[in-house]
């Protein structure tokens, strides 16, 4: 590998993990507030390891999201609400207007999507 590239990859991969030991530090409770005023919902999965991330990001802040569970118990299939809001992927972020993130997105993201501001409080 060239070393410019191996650097570069370092470089990225110590700045995701910079970010996401800062975000367990902080608090989002505005932007978590806003979100949810704003009708955004994230549905995910109690299994799904980048729903347990965005969840990890938002910290206690979490709490203020609007989160619909899409897993049966057991992993025993999907929730009605979910088959009907043609879920197929998690954590798929829903705004307002109908459109939709799918993945893991960052505060920064949801923030510009809706127009919250990002300020921790």
């Amino acid at each position: 590998m060239r070393p410019v590239l191996s650097v570069a990859i370092s470089a990225a991969i110590a700045m995701l993990a910079l970010s996401l030991l800062l975000a367990g530090c902080q608090n989002y409770d505005k932007l978590a507030s806003c979100l949810s005023e704003k009708d955004v919902k994230m549905y995910g999965a109690y299994w799904c390891p980048h729903c347990a991330s965005q969840k990890e990001m938002f910290g206690s802040s979490f709490d203020k999201i609007s989160y619909v569970e899409c897993s049966l118990p057991n992993r025993g299939g999907q929730t009605e609400i979910c088959k009907e809001k043609n879920i197929e992927s998690y954590p798929t972020w829903e705004f307002a207007d109908g459109s939709r993130l799918v993945g893991e997105q960052t505060t920064e993201k949801l923030a510009e999507k809706t127009g919250c501001q990002l300020s921790q409080s």
